[in-house]
């Protein structure tokens, strides 16, 4: 019984250890979202002149989702001077949470670019089961790093992550 469990618990781990690399390498895919202003927008306008993106999957109602985007607001100035790094904030929100996303910026200041997947067709196409899921795009596009959750310093990781494709 006690290996069997242990069997499992490895399986798992192997298990979720390859959906989480699944993205890995892989580019942006192309999908159709929405501004804060309600007008499509395509993810294959999103670039940043061959500098890292920070790509953040959050929610309105996920505290550690705004946490996370409040922890990087504290230092995404001297972030954006080191590296040069764009920090792009999808909401997730559906249909029934999605006007507290506008309100709930204004009152924070956070200066990202913000769009709306309301329908979550670019969630299921990154892969992103719950938020936060933070994802780092290379200068071409491509998924390098991934993490998902939020606990405080998490934000340091992520930075380290992204002065690598800086230099």
């Amino acid at each position: 019984m006690k290996k069997t469990a242990i069997l499992i618990a490895i399986l798992l781990i192997v298990a979720l250890t390859a959906m989480a690399q699944d993205t890995k390498g892989k580019s942006l895919p192309t999908v159709t979202i929405k501004t804060l202003d309600g007008k499509s927008f395509s993810t294959n306008q999103i670039s940043n002149d061959g500098k890292p993106i920070i790509l953040s999957f959050w929610a309105s109602w996920c505290r550690p989702c705004i946490k996370e985007l409040s922890a990087i607001a504290d230092v995404y100035v001297d972030w954006q001077e080191e590296t040069g790094v764009k920090l792009i904030a999808i909401s997730v929100d559906d249909s029934r949470t999605v006007n507290s996303v506008r309100p709930l910026i204004n009152a924070r200041g956070w200066e990202y670019e913000f769009y709306l997947d309301t329908n979550g067709d670019l969630k299921r196409a990154m892969g992103v089961n719950n938020v936060p899921h933070t994802f780092i795009l290379n200068g071409k596009g491509e998924v390098v790093y991934q993490h998902t959750n939020y606990t405080e310093g998490s934000e340091d990781k992520l930075f380290e992550e992204v002065k690598k494709l800086a230099q």
